[in-house]
């Protein structure tokens, strides 16, 4: 049952926060289901922090539902540049995201339910999480082979993936949360995941592929509204509470204040790309000179998003040392992306001579090392 979230005074019960508890001790019972009316991805991490720092877990777990439109999500410690392709993504208008959690990179879009579970740190527990959606889908398709693995993933027909876990353990909070792939675009998917960049050298956390299926190609009636009713329903039989799915603005700061900040801070280059570890990119490629190809060499050292060392090497006769110097100077300190490089070649090409020949052989160059980007 679908019901606007407007009991405030409700949600102020669970939070650490010094409010009366009378009035609303027999709506809130144990907990809460919670379910975004937002498909940004953004805002809906935003819920996610908000509740892990400001909310009081104890006895009252809080299940949260949630879907994006399209859009990338890696983990906490993994790397953009080894995880998709953001070449692609920008072309396609698809948003990046770096969570609070870690695990691998995955792949949001209406098709897909994202499912929250937060507890305290001692009632954490990911493996229960994923028994009870198992129920949740064999107790409206009996027939379904699904099954949780030991990495804490589900398995449809003992081969396919159709979710994948992460999690966040604070303090005294946790929360788990978890794909469940209904209908989404698999050939999105598997192009966006899929990086096609070379010569990355990283210790960022690695995503391992896997072989995915849609419920929905197992059976047409097990739509995004249909396994996130019966999940609702399975959590509030097996935590007692009313099964009430309610629904909240992630926009609003009368019920969560604060939260446009923290959804704003999620979308900053410096969290998205700066929170990158360290890595560095060893590459080459070749670049048409008269009727043969010159090979340029390239090493970049990327530290909190940005160049830190970068060595490019060129023949000579194709394009002068100082020139070459001149841009390698540019790039130190200056962030490792399309825009900046753009913008970093018009500089340069304004305090450099009006050669036209040596600034289509700048713009090449410049070019082939925004493909790496």
């Amino acid at each position: 049952m679908l019901i606007p979230f407007s009991m405030k005074n409700c949600f102020q019960l669970l939070c650490n926060l010094k409010v009366p508890t009378a009035g609303f001790k027999n709506t809130v019972k144990s907990g809460l289901i919670l379910q975004s009316i937002s498909n940004d991805v953004y805002q809906n991490l935003a819920v996610e922090d908000w509740i892990h720092d400001h909310v009081n877990l104890e006895g009252k777990p809080v299940l949260f539902l949630w879907r994006n439109s399209p859009s990338v999500v890696i983990g906490r410690h993994q790397n953009p540049w080894q995880e998709c392709n953001l070449n692609l993504m920008r072309e396609e208008g698809i948003k990046l995201a770096r969570r609070r959690s870690g695990g691998g990179t995955v792949y949001h879009d209406m098709g897909n339910i994202n499912l929250t579970f937060f507890t305290t740190k001692k009632k954490y527990n990911r493996m229960e999480n994923l028994k009870l959606v198992v129920r949740a889908l064999n107790a409206i398709q009996p027939q379904l082979d699904v099954q949780a693995t030991k990495r804490c993933d589900l398995l449809l027909d003992g081969q396919f993936k159709i979710s994948g876990t992460a999690s966040k353990i604070g303090r005294t909070t946790a929360y788990h949360h978890c794909t469940l792939l209904c209908s989404t675009n698999r050939t999105f998917l598997s192009s966006l995941l899929k990086s096609p960049y070379q010569g990355i050298k990283s210790n960022a956390t690695a995503s391992i592929p896997s072989v995915v299926k849609n419920l929905l190609e197992k059976d047409p009636t097990l739509t995004c509204e249909v396994l996130m009713n019966a999940i609702a329903a399975e959590y509030a039989a097996y935590h007692q509470i009313d099964n009430h799915i309610n629904l909240i603005n992630p926009t609003d700061e009368t019920l969560f204040p604060g939260i446009n900040n923290k959804a704003k801070e999620l979308q900053t280059w410096e969290w998205i790309y700066g929170k990158t570890p360290k890595f560095s990119v060893n590459t080459s490629f070749n670049v048409l000179y008269g009727q043969s190809y010159l090979e340029i060499k390239i090493v970049i050292d990327i530290k909190n998003g940005r160049i830190e060392i970068c060595n490019i090497e060129v023949p000579d006769h194709w394009l002068p040392l100082e020139i070459c110097d001149k841009l390698k100077a540019g790039f130190i300190g200056s962030k490792f992306c399309p825009i900046e490089t753009t913008m970093l070649t018009s500089i340069l090409h304004k305090t450099c001579p009006k050669d036209d020949e040596l600034h289509s052989k700048w713009n090449i160059l410049c070019e082939k090392i925004k493909g790496i980007m």
